[in-house]
């Protein structure tokens, strides 16, 4: 989870990222502070995403309350994930994860004007897409996630 600062208020938002290509698959976010909606919100979006695969997906986060909590662990329990956890208070366990969300609130506050849009969700949504569509990214020889994937065949 990372906290996003847009006009002024703060939106607690949460990615979830293919480690591959370091694809944002999904996302979900509230200004609601410590609330665990988005947390089941993205992970929603990714059981949609991998409903009738049959390799097993691996699920790395940190050691939050919400990730390491019992609730989280049955909401995927019916699919075939692995889970991974970071060690407590280590963040260089999760290094893509922790540079994405650097890399967002970095690019969005000095990058991005964002009173060219009419809502939260239609900023996010628009640097979700560049991210993933137009956004050049060093470790994938300077091309973008999708570009990636598609060139190897995914």
């Amino acid at each position: 989870m990372t906290c996003i600062k847009y006009r002024g208020d703060l939106y607690d938002t949460v990615l979830y990222m293919d480690a591959f290509n370091i694809e944002i698959l999904a996302y979900s976010y509230t200004k609601k502070h410590n609330s665990i909606v988005p947390y089941y919100e993205g992970l929603n979006v990714i059981l949609d995403k991998i409903k009738g695969i049959n390799y097993s997906t691996t699920l790395h986060s940190d050691q939050g309350v919400v990730y390491s909590s019992q609730a989280f662990t049955n909401a995927h329990k019916d699919y075939n994930i692995v889970r991974s956890m970071s060690r407590a208070g280590t963040p260089t366990d999760n290094p893509k994860m922790e540079s994405i969300n650097g890399w967002i609130k970095d690019e969005i506050m000095n990058d991005w004007n964002t009173d060219s849009y009419n809502s939260f969700d239609e900023f996010i949504n628009t640097y979700i897409y560049y991210y993933n569509n137009e956004r050049l990214a060093c470790s994938l020889d300077y091309k973008t996630p999708i570009q990636y994937k598609a060139e190897l065949g995914f």
